[in-house]
């Protein structure tokens, strides 16, 4: 099982961008991982955002986010990345990143995902 660990979470303002990194832990490579990210607001139940398989192909889980955040990988730094623009106060919530095996192909349901990251706090407001 992966350990994973987000960060580059914070304060935003409305308009704003936040880059969030996750990294894996050394030693075991992504190679057989998709990996996803997901969001939690207070009082709602975990969404997930986007996913990207080993092959690097994309996909946006959720319709709030299409053509604002973008998700990438760096396998051989063992890192997920996800993008965010035109932020939006609705996009406040505990971001976490996690890894699915099954690498080439992509999945919304959350029972897939085996490891998950501790998350890190976002918040948009003025």
């Amino acid at each position: 099982q992966l350990q994973l660990v987000e960060s580059g979470g914070g304060l935003v303002q409305p308009g704003g961008s936040l880059r969030l990194s996750c990294v894996a832990s050394s030693g075991i490579t992504l190679d057989y991982y998709a990996m996803g990210w997901f969001r939690q607001a207070p009082g709602k139940e975990r969404e997930a955002i986007s996913c990207i398989t080993n092959s690097d192909s994309t996909i946006d889980l959720s319709d709030s986010v299409k053509g604002r955040f973008t998700i990438s990988r760096d396998n051989d730094k063992k890192m997920v990345f996800l993008q965010m623009n035109s932020l939006k106060p609705e996009d406040t919530a505990v971001y976490y990143c996690a890894a699915k095996r099954g690498g080439y192909y992509c999945a919304a349901y959350i029972p897939e995902y085996e490891s998950w990251g501790q998350g890190t706090q976002v918040t948009v407001s003025s």
